[in-house]
């Protein structure tokens, strides 16, 4: 499917808004969290130039599900390493063991439902703490309810996630066509929503 000039619209607005995030957002946090939003910011702003400038076609990469998987792992430890300081520790271990599973299962010539089943496990628990913990932090008064945004941003990223992934194994919910279509504006509605959502953290 041809990518249409609204389409590269939206996907360089996009990058702007995680380019902003980067410079601007994430200041006055500690390393590791700052780390970690700068990769996830980063890799959405790889991905909408790569989309601007390839088209489509580079979602057909196998590397894609390897790189794209760092969005979810490194904003779901960052909120964890900010939030909930006893479980640092064993949400770092799951992020380096789940991406370490995610390579080696796509790397391997698997023809089973093995990678599939880890990609959904690792972005299942990731997505989950993304799209949770910001509600739940701002519902109990512990963040402001703007904060919530970010997991309105969890629920986005999981959308498009598991959209793509259906669709790279064959099963797709809807056509290729119609996810391709919905792509971008998914992407801007998710990114806007993170970087607001991080504002009134």
């Amino acid at each position: 499917m041809r990518m249409t000039i609204f389409d590269r619209l939206l996907l360089l607005i996009t990058g702007l808004l995680a380019a902003f995030q980067i410079a601007v957002g994430i200041d006055g946090l500690a390393t590791l969290p700052i780390i970690a939003y700068t990769i996830a910011f980063g890799i959405l702003l790889v991905a909408g130039l790569l989309l601007i400038i390839l088209g489509f076609d580079v979602l057909d990469s196998p590397i894609v599900v390897i790189v794209s998987t760092g969005i979810p792992l490194s904003l779901s430890l960052g909120l964890i390493w900010e939030h909930i300081a006893i479980y640092r520790t064993l949400y770092l271990a799951f992020v380096i063991f789940g991406f370490l599973a995610i390579l080696t299962t796509r790397l391997l010539p698997l023809r089973n439902k093995v990678p599939v089943l880890v990609l959904a496990v690792v972005h299942g628990i990731a997505g989950l703490t993304i799209f949770l913990l910001p509600i739940l932090f701002s519902i109990t008064g512990q963040a402001r309810p703007g904060f919530s945004l970010v997991g309105v941003g969890g629920a986005l990223i999981g959308v498009g996630g598991l959209l793509l992934a259906l669709l790279k194994a064959g099963k797709p919910l809807l056509s290729r066509e119609t996810i391709l279509k919905v792509l971008p504006g998914l992407l801007l509605l998710m990114t806007a929503a993170f970087v607001a959502g991080f504002a009134f953290e």
